[in-house]
């Protein structure tokens, strides 16, 4: 079981043989810096201050001449020639750049890149001889040494303590600011930079307001949100000290980082999986090239080798599906497979018989007698797949959000044995939107509501009774929603993004002070701001090449009073996993000295040697008596592992 290869509260050193100070250091075991221990690293290796006597006594010296410094950098990024790049150490954009090297290795360490350098914004054909102005995006240029575009791919953490910022630039690089102004004013520039490369409009107060709306205002400058949903969360696991909702470390996280078992099981060689299908029941099952492999549910994990049906040959001739569905008490699996390669939507599903191992049909989707596509299928609800009579379930496209029926238009089960063509399903309720709503994937909570994640990053949630008109739509924060989830009770969202998660509480009081949530009412402007779940630069680089979050998700519970312990998510070749109660905890000390949305970095690093296909908890069913959590499952290509969690403490 590997730990969390956090690797950024570290000495930056000044002289390349002072290894040892310098090296990667893994001092906490959810890898984000204390400000104590943030503010004794210094950038020379020594001493009781930041920046070197030296410097600032030649600042003060030269400050009391009235000479004439460059401009600080400006709040507010406006068009405009080049800055240019000055090497002054007494200007406030002044900074040492730092490379780090050495990857995970005992000898990794961050080494001096440029001892004195210029960090400033600029936007893309800035350089150019032209006389009109730029009006590309804005981009980062630290000296000579990097330019890259300003936005999430940069995975920017700043350490306010040390004036310090670290980020990802074909390499994991760090800044030193010689001036505590000159930090804050680069922090101040990059946020603006950053809101207007993702929404293409200024960041004032006009821009925000157009972009989030007065219902949002806590999205547009959460300092000035209401905190209280976040502040209420409580530990329901163990008692808090007073003044605090949760301890900094909970019997929950101590028993996630010590007491991992890993019980590690090879499939079939050439099975390749490409998806994992948890049961909540006796088995779950391995979908792969060649077909589907049934492994048994244990207290411990999954594996044992059962029956495994081929893909090839036969009636049961198709693609390796993409997607696969659980239903009718866990004893059938609808399986979706792209009709075109290299785009997800499908004409249909194949319905697989786990107990007789044969797939029995295959089923078109069609309205008003036209064939149609379907991007993704969900089961009703959060529990829908223990059902033995289920015979609906969920559909989703760009623009289309429906309830398909395995039964005819009367309401009998149709007789697959005696069609001489595929069955059709009946569409028995949805809307098809006329166009722009580029719906991306979708999840239901315990009662059927719908949570729906779009392209341009919005979030929208459906009631049961209704698919035409969304409650509530959380807007984008300019990035993609490629998978979501939500809780069993439906009061938390968790959206995935290519670089990170965004956690969003449903929760509000209505006018007559009754606790609902965005499923069943309009939340009007009662709406906290998201939290964002982070990696770390470093960890975010070491993820390997395909290091884009995927499938982020919830513990998995399906009974009412129940609440989910742990985040997931796979990220390349790590899966990370968050706690849950840590993460809405307002007191934590990750959200501290913070500016905008809070993003947690206080994680746990599962490390494999391959890119993850899958990782997700099994069914609470499986959480032995005084465990924190149910076994993790972490599917690879080629493998996999089961992380039982001890029950001794």
């Amino acid at each position: 079981m590997g730990g969390s290869h956090s690797r950024e509260d570290l000495d930056l050193s000044d002289s390349d043989s002072e290894d040892a100070e310098s090296r990667a250091s893994d001092n906490s075991d959810y890898g984000t810096p204390t400000p104590a221990s943030a503010s004794s690293k210094l950038a020379s290796g020594g001493g009781a201050a930041a920046t070197p006597t030296s410097i600032d006594a030649i600042n003060r010296h030269l400050r009391q001449l009235h000479l004439k410094y460059n401009e600080p950098i400006s709040p507010n990024p406006s068009p405009g020639p080049t800055p240019t790049p000055s090497a002054n150490p007494t200007a406030f954009n002044a900074v040492k750049l730092y490379l780090h090297i050495g990857g995970s290795s005992p000898a990794a360490k961050w080494i001096i890149s440029d001892r004195l350098a210029a960090a400033s914004f600029v936007r893309t054909g800035d350089d150019e001889d032209d006389d009109a102005p730029a009006r590309g995006p804005w981009c980062l240029v630290v000296g000579s040494k990097i330019r890259a575009r300003v936005g999430p791919e940069l995975q920017l953490k700043t350490f306010p303590a040390q004036r310090r910022v670290d980020f990802v630039a074909d390499g994991v690089w760090a800044l030193k600011f010689l001036h505590a102004d000159g930090f804050g004013d680069f922090c101040a520039k990059y946020h603006s930079c950053m809101f207007e490369n993702s929404y293409g409009v200024a960041a004032t107060e006009e821009g925000r307001a157009k972009v989030f709306g007065k219902d949002f205002a806590a999205w547009a400058r959460p300092e000035d949100g209401d905190e209280s949903i976040w502040e209420d969360a409580t530990d329901g696991f163990s008692p808090g000290p007073k003044g605090s909702p949760m301890p900094p470390q909970t019997p929950v996280l101590k028993s996630v980082l010590e007491d991992l078992h890993e019980f590690e099981e090879p499939v079939e060689e050439g099975s390749g999986i490409k998806s994992l299908a948890l049961g909540a029941l006796d088995n779950s099952f391995l979908v792969g090239d060649k077909g589907i492999e049934v492994v048994r549910n244990f207290e411990h994990g999954i594996h044992g080798k059962g029956m495994s049906v081929k893909f090839s040959g036969g009636s049961t001739n198709f693609s390796t599906p993409k997607k696969a569905l659980l239903m009718r008490a866990e004893t059938n699996m609808l399986l979706m497979s792209p009709a075109t390669d290299g785009k997800p939507h499908a004409k249909g599903v194949h319905q697989f018989d786990i107990e007789t191992g044969k797939v029995v049909s295959e089923w078109k989707f069609e309205k008003d007698g036209a064939d149609i596509n379907m991007r993704d299928i969900t089961n009703d609800s959060k529990g829908a797949q223990l059902d033995p009579s289920e015979s609906t379930f969920l559909g989703l496209d760009d623009n289309r959000l429906c309830r398909w029926d395995m039964r005819d238009r009367r309401g009998i089960v149709q007789n697959l044995a005696s069609a001489t063509e595929s069955p059709v399903l009946q569409w028995t309720q949805g809307h098809q939107f006329s166009r722009g709503t580029n719906f991306q994937c979708f999840a239901s909570t315990g009662d059927g509501s719908i949570v729906v994640g779009s392209l341009d990053g919005k979030i929208r949630l459906y009631s049961k009774s209704s698919m035409r008109m969304a409650k509530t739509a959380f807007p984008g924060l300019g990035s993609p929603i490629t998978h979501v989830d939500v809780t069993y009770d439906g009061k938390w969202i968790l959206g995935t993004t290519d670089t990170y998660l965004i956690l969003i509480c449903t929760i509000f009081i209505d006018k007559d002070g009754k606790e609902k949530n965005g499923f069943s009412g309009r939340m009007g402007n009662r709406i906290a701001a998201p939290r964002l779940l982070k990696l770390n630069p470093l960890d975010s680089h070491l993820a390997g090449a395909n290091n884009r979050f995927r499938e982020g998700r919830f513990s998995w519970v399906t009974e009412n009073g129940k609440q989910e312990r742990h985040l997931v998510a796979t990220v390349g070749k790590y899966s990370v996993v968050w706690n849950f109660l840590q993460v809405k905890n307002s007191h934590h000390e990750c959200y501290q000295y913070q500016e905008g949305l809070k993003s947690c970095y206080c994680y746990k690093v599962i490390p494999k040697d391959e890119s993850i296909v899958a990782s997700r908890f099994m069914h609470d069913r499986y959480l032995v008596s005084d465990s924190p959590e149910a076994p993790l499952v972490v599917a690879t290509p080629m493998k996999v592992t089961s992380f039982s969690i001890s029950s001794r403490h």
